[in-house]
């Protein structure tokens, strides 16, 4: 059955045409916008775009804010016959920027104000760029090739009275399910980033197998906090609301980032909504935050608080199997009473009426999982990639466990597979694949990647898990992609790489960030070069001066990557290690750190150093000139 995304937001503003849509805020207040006015809104910007001359499969960029804007340009681009690029804001390095609108073949830009620099720095370097759309009015005008987009609004204006509807809606009807709706670009294991191609149907699929997982209604409400270029906010912030007749607010946009991230609290008491979508940094924030307020209510408050936490904990245990059954039916009155006189309390910083959280970009850990239950907003664990657009399991109301990543979605097949490729039983660990109507076309331009990835329709995820009791259990990746807190991936290699070639005192080294607050590195040493270096300052590795001031060299080495070295802006800061570990030893084929084909195995690195990774993230092990560096260069 052809089912587009044109299809499911046509049959959403007929059936829900005056329930609101967006909610954006303006002058102090958020001001909603209904089903069919956004419609109306949508069949301007559209029309506006066709007679801008953007024609079916052109490539357009959209570089933004959340926003009304960023949600009415996409789905006009579709009505125009168009595909979206998503862009992330935190692409700062014009040679992000650069890459994927030049690989992406992108001829239209939509941008808003506060990006717009980024664009014009590069524009000179993009000879396809036809237009670039601004969606609000630069303070020194418009340059060369920039239109304002509600210019292009006033054209479609035009368009719609020159030409019939049918005329206009003629090319998204004429869409199919197989058509490109986005081309995503995500961290892949090679230093260039990989476009991944989604269509029309990966959409409207994923969110009918997501909502197999949870119920929401015409009712719901959600702030969406994370990036809507991220796909998990999306699908799930976005096209499930829609499909429902729901409401979706954006944050309100600050002069900075941290002013943005300074108005999510506010934002969220304004639009109390039902559920909002959470990583793991943003979930640590809150509970800081919720933490702190407690303990300003002085001690009788944080000690009864503390009580509810513990008592919810025992009541509640680990499942949905477990709560409030057997022995833990004892603790019912007691878990009311403090809910009911410290909890709700806490609930109303988040507006009084969310249900839960849906967590995802990155592995939530389980006390943190705990302890939101715990609090009466329970946050549950999904898990998925872009290349699943991206929902393969989660928890939910219906089920779920503290440590899995849930219930598959329904109708998906999953597998556990072995390195041949052959599933495993349940309970054994390979790796997670799936294959579905969620699973994407492909990689832009990348055969060779997507022949990798895509075997006989099956999405070989580069996950490792096993399956228990009808529940996915996650439990790292197989590939190498650096994963902060916020969700965000990196691929690591091309880094490694340029670090070991541009530094003579670095023989080996491997990037580590697994949802860590920042990204170290396990390196081994060129002892030769460093004792050379050592000698010609009348030093060796025999004196522990001498061990300083190799590790020294070595950090002198990797700050030329940094802010003012000669070797800046190659890689984002973020993903540049802040410390490292020494290793006493080479990474051999004959200890098992490297195989055959002599590239060093990663997990077995990872495990064999994992004291030392403990280490690089406490006070003392963030200081290179830790004792186990100095004894490492002995």
């Amino acid at each position: 059955m052809k089912k587009t995304i044109i299809d499911l937001f046509e049959q959403s503003a007929d059936k829900y045409s005056a329930n609101t849509f967006l909610l954006e805020k303006k002058n102090g207040s958020f001001i909603p916008t209904c089903y069919e006015d956004v419609r109306k809104d949508v069949y301007r910007l559209g029309a506006g775009l066709m007679a801008l001359g953007v024609a079916r499969g052109d490539n357009m960029a959209l570089l933004s804010e959340g926003r009304n804007d960023w949600i009415v340009g996409e789905l006009a681009m579709f009505y125009a016959g168009a595909v979206n690029v998503p862009l992330s804001i935190k692409l700062e390095e014009t040679n992000d920027l650069l890459f994927r609108l030049t690989h992406a073949e992108v001829s239209f830009v939509m941008v808003s104000g506060r990006q717009l620099k980024k664009i014009r720095a590069i524009t000179g370097r993009l000879p396809l760029v036809r237009r670039v759309i601004v969606m609000d009015e630069p303070e020194d005008g418009l340059a060369g090739g920039e239109i304002l987009m509600d210019e292009v609004r006033r054209m479609g204006d035009a368009f719609l009275r020159a030409h019939s509807p049918e005329d206009f809606l003629a090319v998204g009807r004429s869409l199919s399910n197989d058509d490109y709706a986005t081309i995503t670009y995500t961290s892949g294991t090679t230093a260039d980033p990989k476009g991944v191609i989604l269509t029309h149907r990966n959409y409207t699929a994923n969110v009918e197998q997501a909502l197999s997982c949870m119920d929401i209604d015409q009712s719901w409400r959600t702030l969406i906090i994370l990036p809507l270029d991220h796909c998990f906010a999306h699908v799930v912030g976005f096209y499930i609301f829609m499909s429902k007749g729901a409401a979706v607010a954006t944050v309100q946009v600050g002069r900075s980032g941290m002013e943005t991230l300074r108005n999510i609290p506010v934002n969220i008491k304004e639009i109390r909504p039902s559920l909002i979508l959470s990583v793991p940094a943003l979930a640590k924030n809150f509970r800081k935050n919720i933490l702190q307020g407690v303990h300003s209510k002085g001690r009788v408050t944080e000690a009864l608080f503390n009580l509810g936490l513990r008592t919810a904990e025992a009541c509640c245990g680990d499942s949905s199997e477990e709560e409030g059954r057997g022995w833990r039916m004892l603790l019912r009155p007691l878990h009311w009473l403090l809910d009911r006189v410290v909890m709700s309390k806490v609930r109303q910083q988040f507006g009084g009426e969310l249900k839960f959280f849906v967590g995802g970009g990155a592995l939530l850990d389980k006390d943190l999982q705990k302890f939101f239950y715990s609090i009466g907003i329970p946050m549950y664990q999904g898990y998925g990639l872009s290349e699943a657009t991206p929902v393969i399991s989660s928890n939910g109301t219906r089920r779920h466990r503290f440590g899995s990543s849930g219930v598959p979605v329904r109708p998906l097949e999953l597998r556990i597979c072995d390195s041949e490729g052959r599933t495993l039983p349940e309970g054994e660990k390979g790796e997670i694949v799936v294959k579905g109507e969620n699973v994407m076309a492909g990689y832009w331009k990348n055969p060779v990647s997507t022949a990798e990835t895509l075997r006989d329709g099956w999405l070989y995820t580069g996950d490792m898990g096993y399956m228990h009791d009808g529940l996915l259990y996650v439990l790292g990746r197989f590939k190498s992609l650096l994963i902060s807190s916020d969700g965000e991936k990196y691929s690591p290699e091309g880094i490694e790489e340029a670090l070991m070639e541009q530094s003579s005192a670095i023989s080996q080294l491997l990037l580590y960030n697994n949802q860590s607050p920042y990204t170290v590195a396990l390196l081994v040493p060129n002892r030769e070069d460093l004792s050379a270096a050592l000698s010609r300052k009348s030093l060796s590795l025999e004196t522990e001066e001498g061990r300083r001031e190799a590790i020294n060299i070595i950090s002198r080495q990797i700050d030329r990557f940094r802010a003012k070295g000669d070797l800046s802006g190659l890689f984002p800061d973020r993903w540049l290690p802040s410390t490292f570990a020494v290793m006493p030893e080479a990474w051999t084929e004959q200890n098992g750190m490297v195989n055959s084909t002599m590239k060093v195995v990663r997990g077995k690195v990872e495990q064999a150093a994992a004291d030392r990774l403990r280490l690089l993230f406490t006070p003392e092990g963030k200081d290179p000139l830790n004792e186990m560096n100095l004894q490492a260069l002995e």
